[in-house]
């Protein structure tokens, strides 16, 4: 993507440093602030105006250098732009000074500059306000572009500036922003100003700032930098600081194992961790002050679901990666968010596996990252990882599992083919040559090149510049195999003009005894060829699906593959099954082969390659659940694959079993008792009656989720009041996320609707709707109510999610695609159709092209899924 591509502010003007002074902040009434911006800037060209970024402010006045006044200042809120003009030319000059008033408005959209509610721990100080029976805590989230709502500014990544940030704040609450505090003016009203150093060179989506009632926890790096170890904190709103111990201790050894792999030491005087209430994403990276959702922060060591704990360690790691792949070094441009997302999603679950190895992250990996990514690459709505973006409007709908997973994916796949330590060598002289600049893909490619000796632009730019990913398809011979590529798409249907893209493809061959003949280094790098003197007793192309593609093998290597399971992986195994699911959606294999190839996994202990199975043959149930017989026969099917693993692993817990097998344990349960096993049922319905009853150790942790959703299955209106009043008054912090997805399994469309009424009602936060929603979805039973409702109850959907794009994008590309229905599809256009979708509009289109999958998927393979299960006896 070229420049003249891009809607960007003209170039006459660049910023240098930004002084920013916020002041009278309304605690309450319109919420609105007074602010004024000093900005150094550079004069490139003689101008009589400058354009800057400025969305939802107003600007009062202008004065540039020595006192010119602008006489007109114009808003024009579409390109989310502030146009002032001067009377005279402003002359160039390599340092000059534009002050700017302006007012603006704390909102509670998570975006900008924003308050978010929460009920407090412990009584709050006297200033904190409230908004309704909620206390409010405050801070910001500028990414993509959003740093235009809370100050004018020059809103792009590649106009980096330093930035001083003073704000005024009560007295007895306490401000944070990316830098250490400077000092502290005394003000008036019982208030003061927090004045901040100055921060690094760095793009303006990277500042940040927060104030309220905060508590903190604070460790020490153990390495020294400049001679000091580095003080880490995790903030939260007062009473809950001890359960940020977890992220702490993950954050300071975090910091430590980067500034080593990257050979650059952290380069900022402080990191600090907070946690905020309500938040759109995961976290935001801010250089110095990374802001977290709190389930993806918070971790209590009595009350937490134990999977948390891999979340926030995960995230934090994720987040802390940005500090240098992101904030010390940028992509030039939106259209390369790969640059930091990709990066950062792999080496974040780098630092995991180098802290908790007994987490097996990399099976994980391939679980979550890799299938995630490969779902929905195999649309034709996807995208290249580098992706042409032309303004900011279009921006926050890439951020989306290509530019994070794919991205991540195809990391791995490189560094795997180049070695870690080559590949982390050719990283750290990347970021050495760009620190506090702006970088392209090209320039990663080259710093990888040199510390190879490869040329990785030549093999990687299909990867990053094309859409879409390979299937290889697997013809047997005696002693030999044919290997073709060609492009994967969910609806079987790739056009001739769609299938042109040649993937450098690592082959990865596999076999036992071990191949010498160099071909499990080999790469496919043409349409197709021929591998020799392979052993047919036994191989495996994609060996611990390191390679980002399908592989289609016939139905008799499928099976022996199933019968040699004990030659794989846990990778290969969850590789090998995820392919067979999506081959058989496609039409170029069978749901009987993935039926076939699943029932040899009654014996399997590892818990991720156990998350494979139930998802691919949940997908199944999912998609054929209107045939009776078929669901009936599915249900079945799934009591008598998972009956032996559940009875094993039964209910109770060993102080000393391992991280994984209580994890196992807890999907065991999910999926046993949501297919009807009935002791799973009972024992859970009758832990879940002690619980109610006053025995609060009568569930485990990790246990509330399979039983929650258990209950509200089986126990009809009672038991949904029953978990929504736990909803209502959790004091664990991922309580509510774990309420809100089991009240998804309800069965009837009344208890559909109105758990509905109450997803958006005041109780739930604006950033948890969807997850009621999504569980509303995966529930075959009431599915076909949650649309109904949305299109019903549009303006009220609508003006709830709107006011953030990343909010309604999410919730609708979540819930509408689990339709397998032409009619759903065209309802959902038609419903869509002259409505002003930008913000979400690629979104929907994937959801179509999932939506025909399905619905092309249940009408092929209906009659053979109904035939084989009466075959196997489970009709």
């Amino acid at each position: 993507m070229t420049v003249t591509d891009r809607d960007i502010l003209p170039d006459t003007v660049g910023p240098i440093n930004y002084a920013i002074v916020l002041s009278d902040i309304e605690l309450g009434g319109g919420f609105g602030y007074h602010g004024s911006v000093e900005i150094e800037v550079n004069i490139k060209k003689a101008t009589k105006e400058i354009v800057l970024n400025a969305h939802k402010l107003t600007v009062s006045s202008a004065l540039i250098g020595s006192g010119q006044k602008a006489y007109s200042i114009s808003h024009d809120e579409k390109s989310q732009r502030v146009t002032l003009k001067f009377s005279e030319d402003i002359q160039p000059s390599s340092k000059e000074v534009l002050q700017i008033l302006f007012k603006g408005t704390v909102n509670n959209s998570m975006a900008g500059f924003y308050r978010a509610k929460y009920t407090p721990k412990v009584k709050p100080v006297n200033s904190v306000p409230k908004e309704g029976d909620s206390y409010l805590m405050f801070s910001t989230q500028f990414e993509a572009c959003s740093a235009r709502e809370a100050f004018p500014c020059f809103d792009e990544p590649n106009l980096k500036a330093t930035f001083d940030v003073s704000i005024e704040i009560p007295e007895d609450q306490t401000a944070l922003s990316n830098m250490p505090e400077k000092e502290i003016k005394k003000g008036t009203n019982g208030r003061k100003t927090v004045v901040f150093e100055r921060t690094p060179k760095m793009s303006s989506y990277l500042l940040a700032w927060a104030f309220g009632d905060f508590s903190y926890v604070e460790a020490f790096t153990k390495r020294a930098y400049s001679g000091k170890h580095l003080p880490v904190r995790v903030y939260t709103t007062r009473g809950l600081e001890e359960q940020g111990k977890l992220a702490l201790e993950t954050c300071h050894q975090v910091v430590d194992y980067f500034s080593e792999i990257f050979k650059i030491d952290y380069p900022l005087p402080k990191i600090d961790l907070i946690a905020v209430h309500e938040f759109s994403h995961n976290a935001m990276e801010n250089w110095g002050l990374i802001t977290y959702r709190t389930t993806a922060v918070l971790f209590d060591e009595q009350t937490s679901d134990p999977r948390y704990k891999n979340r926030v360690c995960y995230v934090v790691a994720h987040e802390l990666a940005h500090q240098w792949f992101g904030n010390l070094v940028t992509m030039d441009w939106w259209n390369e968010l790969w640059l930091n997302e990709g990066f950062a999603t792999w080496v974040g679950w780098l630092a995991v596996d180098h802290l908790h190895p007994d987490h097996e992250v990399w099976s994980q990996f391939v679980l979550e990252a890799i299938q995630t990514a490969q779902n929905l690459d195999s649309l034709r709505a996807s995208h290249p990882i580098e992706v042409a973006v032309r303004d900011a409007l279009e921006v926050e709908q890439i951020f989306d599992a290509i530019s994070y997973l794919k991205g991540s994916s195809v990391i791995r796949m490189l560094s795997g083919h180049l070695g870690k330590d080559t590949f982390l060598s050719g990283v750290s002289n990347y970021l050495k040559a760009h620190s506090y600049g702006n970088a392209q893909t090209t320039d990663l490619w080259a710093a990888l090149s040199e510390a190879s000796g490869k040329n990785v632009k030549e093999f990687m730019d299909s990867w990053i510049l094309k859409i879409g990913l390979p299937v290889l398809t697997v013809a047997e011979e005696p002693g030999q195999i044919g290997i073709r590529q060609s492009r994967f798409l969910a609806t079987g249907d790739v056009e001739e003009g769609e299938d042109t893209t040649i993937w450098w493809t690592p082959l990865g061959l596999m076999t036992d005894p071990k191949d010498t003949s160099g071909a499990a280094t080999q790469a496919l790098t043409v349409r197709e060829d021929t591998l020799r003197n392979v052993d047919e007793a036994f191989y495996k192309l994609n060996a611990d699906n390191i390679g980002f593609y399908k592989t289609n093998y016939p139905p008799s290597r499928l099976a022996k593959l199933g019968e040699n399971r004990n030659k794989l992986s846990a990778e290969d195994k969850i590789g090998l099954i995820a392919d067979a699911a999506a081959l058989a959606v496609a039409g170029q294999s069978t749901t009987a082969s993935l039926l076939v190839l699943i029932e040899k996994f009654k014996d399997e202990t590892n818990k991720a390659v156990w998350s494979q199975i139930v998802a691919s043959l949940g997908n199944v149930r999912s998609i054929f659940f209107e045939d009776e017989a078929v669901a009936t026969g599915l249900k079945n099917f799934t009591i008598q694959l998972v009956t032996p693993a559940t009875e094993e692993i039964g209910w109770e817990f060993n102080p000393d079993e391992s991280y994984l097998r209580g994890q196992l344990r807890a999907l065991l349960l999910t999926t046993a008792g949501n297919a009807g096993h009935e002791k799973t049922i009972a024992e859970a319905q009758r832990r879940f009656a002690a619980y109610r009853n006053g025995d609060t150790n009568a569930i485990h942790p990790s246990l509330r989720s399979p039983v929650f959703e258990i209950v509200v299955r089986e126990g009809g209106e009672k038991a949904y009041i029953d978990v929504q009043n736990e909803f209502l008054h959790t004091t664990s912090i991922d309580g509510k996320e774990t309420c809100l997805a089991a009240l998804g399994k309800v069965q009837t469309t009344e208890l559909a609707k109105d758990f509905l009424d109450f997803q958006y009602s005041d109780a739930v936060a604006i950033q948890d709707i969807h997850t009621g929603s999504v569980s509303l979805a995966n529930n075959s039973k009431v599915r076909a109510a949650l649309w109904e409702y949305i299109k019903t109850n549009w303006e009220t959907v609508s003006k709830k999610l709107s006011g953030n794009p990343v909010v309604m994008d999410r919730y609708l590309k979540t819930t509408l695609s689990q339709y397998a229905s032409l009619e759903v599809e065209k309802d959902i256009a038609k419903f869509f159709e002259g409505k002003d979708t930008k913000g979400y509009d690629r979104g929907l289109v994937q959801v179509s092209d999932t939506v025909k999958a399905n619905a092309k998927y249940k009408e092929r393979d209906l009659q053979l899924v109904k035939e084989w299960l009466g075959v196997h006896g489970c009709l």
